[in-house]
């Protein structure tokens, strides 16, 4: 089995709870809070580890929240190397309303990351010369350069590391200009990485597969919400369809789903069952309150289900 490591700029706390309805100006009474090691990276290194893979989590951390932190994934028993930082690790919020079977999201504000904090992280990386992929994933602090990504491509380069990054924005464009093995934008994000401003369903193959020929990029995943995902190469073109089920929450889906798609590929599957086990993952991860994450019984009745279809 493959080894892989994530590395993830802006971790944080994912708090959720669940209220009987939500009212402006009262004091309204919640649920016991669920809290949850969150984050793009991080979320990924959790799946991979439920799923059995060989992975590790990179990532700065501080404060009280941060040995927290710290705490939930020893509990979860995900192996990681935490970089302390001077600032504290940030906490978001989940708060389900059962009057409207709504969820809400809170996203607090990341803290900032020091130039020795974040190139320590990048050592890190480095020093880890028999990684087979480097998994850069989610949003990027203050004070973290936008071409660290592209930084990352160099070091999977010289380590001879498959570079997967799940990111927007400048950040994205740039780990594009340096080169990755694999991509995986949402529909927006897809967008505006071509310049396109209104993008259709059914042009996604024939604009990425033309994309993929002039950069150097191997796999593009395009996440399709509810529609699945499709995954494109310069030869081929795969799309699937998630199974029905009982839709709880969204958060931490499409992290869920790049990690069952590394995990296939760490264990050398063909990039349609890759895409079956993302599916799988993100589906289950779907079928959860708040911002917990999926379960391998549940991935595996739905592996089954999908490879049916």
């Amino acid at each position: 089995m493959s080894k892989i490591i994530t590395i993830t700029f802006s971790p944080s706390i994912d708090k959720s709870a669940t209220v009987s309805a939500l009212v402006p100006e009262k004091k309204m009474r919640c649920t016991a809070t669920n809290s949850e090691p969150g984050g793009g990276g991080i979320n990924v290194a959790r799946v991979i580890t439920r799923l059995g893979g060989d992975v590790r989590a990179v990532f700065p951390l501080g404060g009280y929240t941060g040995m927290f932190f710290n705490h939930l994934l020893e509990n979860e028993k995900v192996p990681f190397i935490s970089i302390q930082t001077k600032k504290e690790t940030r906490e978001n919020f989940v708060i389900f309303d059962e009057s409207t079977n709504k969820q809400f999201r809170f996203g607090m504000p990341s803290n900032e990351i020091f130039e020795n904090e974040w190139k320590a992280c990048l050592n890190e990386i480095e020093n880890h010369k028999n990684a087979d992929f480097i998994v850069a994933s989610g949003s990027l602090p203050p004070g973290i350069p936008m071409d660290i990504y592209a930084e990352l491509s160099k070091i999977a380069k010289l380590n001879n590391a498959k570079f997967i990054v799940d990111t927007s924005g400048e950040a994205l464009k740039n780990a594009v200009d340096e080169g990755v093995y694999l991509l995986k934008p949402n529909l927006e994000e897809l967008r505006i990485l071509l310049d396109i401003k209104d993008l259709k369903i059914e042009k996604i193959e024939v604009l990425v597969k033309a994309f993929i020929q002039i950069n150097n990029i191997e796999i593009i995943v395009v996440s399709l919400g509810a529609a699945g995902a499709m995954l494109i190469t310069k030869n081929e073109s795969i799309i699937i369809k998630p199974p029905k089920v009982d839709v709880k929450s969204t958060v931490g889906a499409g992290d869920s789903m790049l990690a069952g798609i590394i995990y296939g590929l760490s264990n050398n599957l063909s990039l349609r069952e890759c895409l079956q086990y993302g599916i799988a993952c993100g589906t289950a991860t779907t079928m959860n309150l708040g911002s917990a994450l999926c379960d391998k019984t549940d991935v595996e009745k739905l592996l089954k289900r999908i490879k049916m279809t």
